[in-house]
């Protein structure tokens, strides 16, 4: 079985990463799309100065995640066929870790801005303050626990491969 070389790497590497923007990239642009006509509905006019500075976090956050998820499709069409897929590969990992980062504090803030809407403030800090300790449960503690997941099951099949005869 012949391996994959370095440029194969960098390719699969690219393609998967734009995968996983494709999903943050729809969830971001729903959230921001939400938040932009939230303005423009009826009770909007009914809140607080403090949801309004919490619709004003959400609202810049979500556009934050929202050109930092998109930019590696910019520095794509920037770097295309220059042979440049490690620089690109490295800056889509910096960009969609970025943008995930500004989405968790859009999320958070808009959890925040409709629940001290309708709950007492004090709930509404508790359930946004669960909200974000949920999403860094699964998008950064679980994951940086289980980096090395599969590693030892890895080692064990290239040895079985390397005993198997004929390649």
């Amino acid at each position: 079985m012949s391996k994959e070389t370095e440029r194969q790497r960098w390719q699969r590497n690219f393609a998967d990463l734009l995968q996983e923007l494709r999903v943050a990239q729809t969830g971001v642009q729903i959230l921001f799309a939400f938040l932009l006509t939230l303005p423009f509905s009826n009770g909007f006019t009914r809140t607080s100065g403090f949801q309004k500075d919490v619709y004003i976090v959400a609202l810049l956050s979500a556009a934050a995640a929202t050109a930092m998820i998109i930019s590696p499709v910019a520095f794509h069409r920037a770097l295309f066929r220059q042979g440049r897929k490690p620089e690109l590969v490295r800056f889509a990992h910096r960009m969609a870790s970025g943008g995930l980062a500004f989405m968790l504090i859009s999320m958070v803030s808009a959890v925040l801005l409709i629940t001290d809407f309708v709950l007492d403030r004090g709930v509404a800090l508790v359930l946004s303050g669960i909200t974000g300790l949920w999403f860094l449960t699964f998008w950064v503690f679980l994951p940086f626990a289980r980096r090395n997941w599969g590693e030892d099951d890895v080692d064990d099949e290239d040895d079985d491969r390397a005993s198997l005869p004929g390649d």
